[in-house]
Parts: structure tokens; C-alpha cells; sequence
């Protein structure tokens, strides 16, 4: 379970979307998903599956390895369904004491669980395709305007960075203590809920120390090197928009508008 959190890995290999400017890729992923919420029909969702197999196949990264990381997010999906389809009024199919299954019910439940999904994908699709060092460079330009109402943008981008960059060290680490604990004899697989939480103790807490030793060297780190924000700093790879970049911008706006033009039709 925890080797199949794609979201935050960068998967390295040669295509189309790789080799996009991050702001493009930012962008289409802010695109796609303000488009999740803003259908509500078939037709909407139609599109949306077409566009995020596009995607999928442009930046040829394996579809077993994208769809591994809809298994952590598997009982926030299970929730996510049930409550919609048990919860929601309308015209009753089906009733077994309190519980019932009614018509809209079964229609938001289908949706929602298809948004989550569509959600996860497409963040995985920005952080597989885009080193942490260009998300931060891509952020930066992207939000520089704000710098102009005194946000820290350089600080912000960075501390999305190193999150990101932590997550697949993290996983590794927490991969490691649990195999450590299995050989001690420790069980997190049988027993009721709460003994499998009580059974996280040993986990935890050596995880969280691992965590705070790592973000103390890489401070140390930073401030032996004299770090001190974006003022003044030039890149050794400037970021600057081709011909690709472009004719992505121009799919992403005919994408949008398809999107809204289905739901005023459906």
C-alpha cells in the first residue's frame, strides 16, 4: 500500500509533456480540474475521460503505474460513494430499513466517484511529468505577479517543492521501518481497526523523528549555503514557452469551452 502512492514521484522518461514548460502543464492540470466541477452530465465527463487519455498517452508513462495510486485513496473513495448514494433524497429504487437507494443518489455517487478519481489522476499526470525543480520554477513565474501585493512567492513555491520532493523519501522510509518492525515480530495486517492502529505506534514514531532529522539537515543545509530566498537568483535553465506550449494553450482554452458549452446543452 504505501509503493502505490504515485502522487509527488517523478516518472523519467522521454515525451511530449515532459518536455513541456511546467507553467503549461500547471495550467492544463488547473484547467482540467476546474472542468471536473463544472460538469454535471455525461457528456461533460465524456470529454474529460477523452482529454485525460490524451493525456495519458502523450506523456507515456504506464497506465498500471498511474491507476496504483487510486488504491490509497481506496476508503476515502468507499466513503465518498456511500455517502452519496445513501444519503442523497429523490425518487427511492430501493430500501432496506433506514438505508435506501434512490435515483439522483446512484447519479451523484457515479459522479463523484469519477470526479475523485479524475482528480487523482490528473494531479499524479503534473507531478510524473515535472521535476520538483521546475514545479518550483513554474510556480514562481506562474504566481510572480503576486510578488506586487508583498506574497512570498519564491517562499511558498519552495516549501510545495520540498513537500513534493519528501514524499517518495518518506514512502521509502516508512517502507523500510515496517519491514524492520515485521522482523521484530510486529503485525500490522491482522486484528480489528483499533489494534491495527494501535499497531501504527511503532511506525509513527520512528517515521516522524526520521522526518525531523531529514527537514533539520536540509535547514542547516540551506543556511550553511547561505540561502536566502529569490532575490537575486539566476537559473541555469531559464524557462521559455515553444511551439508545443502554445498549441497546448490553445487546446486548453477549446477544451473549457467545449466543457461549458456541453453543460448549458445537457
Amino acid at each position: 500500500m504505501i509503493r502505490d502512492i504515485t502522487l509527488g514521484q517523478y516518472y523519467p522518461v522521454r515525451s511530449v509533456l515532459h518536455r513541456m514548460d511546467p507553467r503549461t502543464k500547471l495550467f492544463g492540470t488547473l484547467v482540467f480540474l476546474v472542468s471536473l466541477f463544472i460538469s454535471d452530465n455525461a457528456a461533460g465527463y465524456l470529454a474529460a475521460t477523452c482529454f485525460l487519455v490524451l493525456a495519458i498517452k502523450l506523456s507515456k508513462v504506464p497506465v498500471k503505474f498511474m491507476l496504483k495510486g487510486l488504491k490509497s485513496i481506496f476508503f476515502l473513495l468507499l466513503i465518498s460513494v456511500s455517502f452519496n448514494l445513501f444519503l442523497t433524497d429523490g425518487e427511492v429504487l430501493w430500501r432496506l430499513g433506514f438505508l435506501r437507494i434512490t435515483k439522483e443518489g446512484i447519479h451523484m455517487a457515479c459522479f463523484m466517484g469519477l470526479r475523485l478519481i479524475y482528480l487523482v489522476i490528473g494531479s499524479s499526470i503534473l507531478t510524473l511529468t515535472t521535476t520538483p525543480n521546475q514545479l518550483t520554477d513554474g510556480l514562481e513565474k506562474s504566481l510572480g505577479f503576486l510578488k506586487a501585493v508583498k506574497v512570498p512567492v519564491h517562499e511558498i513555491s519552495m516549501m510545495m517543492s520540498i513537500a513534493l520532493r519528501f514524499i517518495p523519501i518518506l514512502i521509502e522510509e516508512t517502507d523500510k521501518i515496517m519491514k524492520a518492525q515485521m522482523a521484530r515480530g510486529a503485525d500490522f495486517e491482522t486484528g480489528n481497526l483499533v489494534q491495527k492502529a494501535k499497531s501504527m505506534v511503532p511506525l509513527l514514531v520512528p517515521l516522524f523523528i526520521s522526518a525531523f532529522r531529514r527537514a533539520t539537515d536540509l535547514a542547516m543545509a540551506m543556511e550553511a549555503r547561505c540561502y536566502r530566498g529569490g532575490e537575486g537568483r539566476t537559473k541555469m535553465k531559464p524557462l521559455h514557452y515553444e511551439g508545443r506550449d502554445r498549441n497546448a494553450y490553445l487546446v486548453y482554452v477549446l477544451y473549457l469551452a467545449l466543457i461549458v458549452v456541453l453543460e448549458k446543452i445537457f
